[in-house]
C-alpha cells in the first residue's frame, strides 16, 4: 500500500513529475529532486477519508515523510517506484486500474481496522469463517465417543525386551540392552559391561525383562522395589546412576544384592544370609506388595548387616 500510494501521487501530479525527470541529469538527482519536493495529494486525499490518512504508512516511516501540512512528501523507496514506472502505465486505463488497485486496498485496510476495534464485529468474522470451514470440511464423524475410559498404565506403554542389568560395588545401576553382548567367537577379545573407576567393579550382573520387578535388597536389611525400565538406560562405556539417588536409602546404607523377579509365584522363597551368619526363609509371595519406603525384609542384630540374597525353588 506505501508503494500504491507513492505512485497514486505521482499520478495526481504527472505533468509537473515528467518535468522534474526530464530536467534531472541523472537518475539520482530526479529521485532526490522527487523526495524533496512537496506535492499535491489531488485525488489520493479523497480515497483516504475512510481509512484515514495513515493507513498505507508504514510503522517504521520517519515524521517528515508522507501526508504532512497538506502535501504529500515522499520516501526513498516511493521515488525509486516512480522512476521505475513504465510509460505504459500512464495510459488512462492502466492510470484507472492503478488507482483502483490502491482504492481496494485502501477499503480493506479501513475493514481491518474496524474488525481490530470491534469486538462484536470480530467475533462475527470469527463465526462467518468456522461457518464457512465446516462447510468446506465437514463429514459424518467416524468415531464413536462413548463413555467408557480405559486405565492406562505407563507399563502399557514400555516395550517388553530383554536387558542386561548391572550394579557396580560403589552403587552405580543401568540397564542395557542384550542385544548388545554377542557371542565371542574362539580367540575373541571379549566386551566390557561397563566403564568404571579403576577402585570400583560389577558387583551384580542379570538379565531380566524390562517389565520385570527388581528387588533391591539393603545392607539394613530393607527390602525396595523397582521396575526394570525405571532405571537409568545406558551404553556399555557408560556407569550408569548412583542407585541411592533412585531409592530412598538411609544414610550409610548400601544395596548389597538385586533379583529380577516377573511373577511372585508360590512355591518360591527368598533365601537372606546375614555377616553374622544369620539365615532367613521367607515366601516370595510375602513381598508383593511393594512399598514406596520399603520395607523391613529381616531384623538385623546391632553391627550385623545382610551381604546375600537369592530366589530359591524350595
Amino acid at each position: 500500500a506505501h508503494i500504491l500510494e507513492g505512485l497514486a501521487i505521482a499520478l495526481a501530479n504527472i505533468d509537473p513529475i515528467i518535468e522534474l525527470i526530464r530536467r534531472a541529469a541523472s537518475p539520482a538527482e530526479a529521485k532526490a529532486s522527487l523526495i524533496a519536493q512537496a506535492w499535491e495529494l489531488g485525488s489520493v486525499s479523497t480515497m483516504l477519508e475512510r481509512a484515514g490518512d495513515d493507513a498505507a504508512r508504514p510503522e517504521w516511516l520517519e515524521p517528515e515523510f508522507g501526508i504532512r501540512d497538506g502535501h504529500y512528501y515522499l520516501t526513498e523507496q516511493q521515488a525509486q517506484a516512480i522512476l521505475d514506472l513504465r510509460l505504459q502505465k500512464l495510459t488512462g486505463m492502466e492510470h484507472e486500474k492503478l488507482l483502483d488497485e490502491y482504492k481496494d486496498l485502501l477499503a480493506e485496510i479501513a475493514e481491518l481496522l474496524y474488525i481490530l476495534n470491534s469486538p462484536e464485529r470480530l467475533m462475527e468474522v470469527i463465526r462467518e469463517e468456522l461457518e464457512a470451514i465446516k462447510t468446506q470440511y465437514s463429514d459424518e464423524r467416524r468415531t464413536e465417543i462413548t463413555a467408557n475410559t480405559a486405565d492406562i498404565n505407563i507399563e502399557d506403554l514400555i516395550n517388553q525386551e530383554d536387558v542386561v542389568v548391572t550394579l557396580s560395588h560403589q552403587g552405580y545401576v543401568k540397564y542395557q540392552p542384550l542385544s548388545d553382548y554377542e557371542a565371542q567367537r574362539r580367540g575373541g577379545r571379549g566386551k566390557s559391561a561397563a566403564r568404571i573407576k579403576e577402585e570400583d567393579f560389577i558387583d551384580r550382573l542379570l538379565v531380566a525383562n524390562t517389565h520385570d520387578t527388581i528387588l533391591c535388597f539393603s545392607s539394613r536389611g530393607r527390602l525396595y522395589w523397582m521396575k526394570v525400565y525405571q532405571l537409568p538406560e545406558a551404553s556399555r562405556g557408560a556407569r550408569g546412576r548412583p542407585i541411592v539417588n533412585l531409592l530412598p536409602l538411609e544414610p550409610n546404607e548400601r544395596i548389597t544384592a538385586i533379583l529380577p523377579v516377573r511373577e511372585y509365584e508360590e512355591g518360591r522363597h527368598i533365601f537372606m544370609a546375614t555377616a553374622s551368619g544369620t539365615v532367613k526363609k521367607t515366601a516370595l509371595t510375602e513381598f508383593s506388595r511393594p512399598r514406596s519406603a520399603g520395607i523391613i525384609a529381616v531384623n538385623l542384630n546391632e553391627g550385623d548387616k545382610l551381604i546375600g540374597v537369592d530366589l530359591t525353588d524350595g
